[in-house]
């Protein structure tokens, strides 16, 4: 039995599958992080977090629900993401050269929009995004996100980017491995060696140094562990 889908389905499956003596093959949820050490690019960590969190509207498994910035460079990171999120078109891709279309349906929309609001609630700050016109959510970033509400531990499936700042490697480290999914992570360093390092120290199934969350290789496995 093979399933693509959310961790609650992809575990009923498993119990099922287990009574039986089924093999199963799951790929199921992340809440994914993309760690930006404070000597990464500026300019690249800002197209690669745009990219990560709002490609596809945020609803795919490999997307950045989770970003991880030091704190010298977190200041000028968020402002050149909300920037490439103010920029992004959104319309519909059949028409038009757009680079955000619709999510997939209401329910996604506003379960995704519930969490944005209740971070808000405790503290949080949109700066900007948070708004959306039908099935048209405006690609969202959003900083100060408690660490203990839905928006920071639990998968979004929609276009919004929580960033948190960190004082150092250890604490990025510490806050990246915190989840019980461990499907995909990703780590940007201007120095690639210091890059794989921290990689090697990442609880996921995969990870990519200087590159995006929601990347795959046909020829490599795909998967992750823990509740992915």
């Amino acid at each position: 039995v093979h399933f693509t889908g959310s961790s609650a389905v992809g575990s009923k499956i498993a119990e099922v599958a287990g009574r039986a003596l089924k093999k199963v093959s799951l790929e199921l949820g992340g809440n994914n992080a993309l760690v930006i050490l404070e000597d990464a690019d500026l300019d690249q960590a800002a197209m690669i977090g745009a990219w990560s969190s709002f490609h596809y509207q945020g609803q795919t498994c490999i997307t950045a629900g989770r970003h991880i910035v030091a704190r010298s460079l977190v200041d000028r990171y968020v402002e050149a993401l909300a920037e490439r999120a103010r920029r992004i078109v959104m319309g519909d891709p059949a028409t038009g050269e757009v680079g955000l279309g619709p999510m997939i349906n209401e329910r996604q929309r506003d379960r995704g929009h519930a969490m944005l609001t209740q971070a808000v609630e405790r503290g949080a700050r949109v700066v900007e995004g948070g708004t959306y016109d039908g099935l048209f959510y405006r690609p969202t970033v959003v900083v100060d996100v408690p660490t203990d509400t839905p928006l920071w531990e639990q998968e979004i499936f929609a276009p919004i980017a929580p960033v948190i700042a960190v004082d150092d490697e250890e604490q990025a480290l510490a806050l990246a491995n915190a989840t019980e999914y461990g499907l995909v992570n990703a780590v940007l360093s201007g120095d690639p060696d210091r890059g794989l390092r921290f990689a090697e120290r990442l609880r996921s199934g995969m990870v990519h140094v200087n590159d995006s969350t929601c990347l795959d290789e046909a020829h490599v496995p795909f998967g992750g562990i823990g509740r992915s």
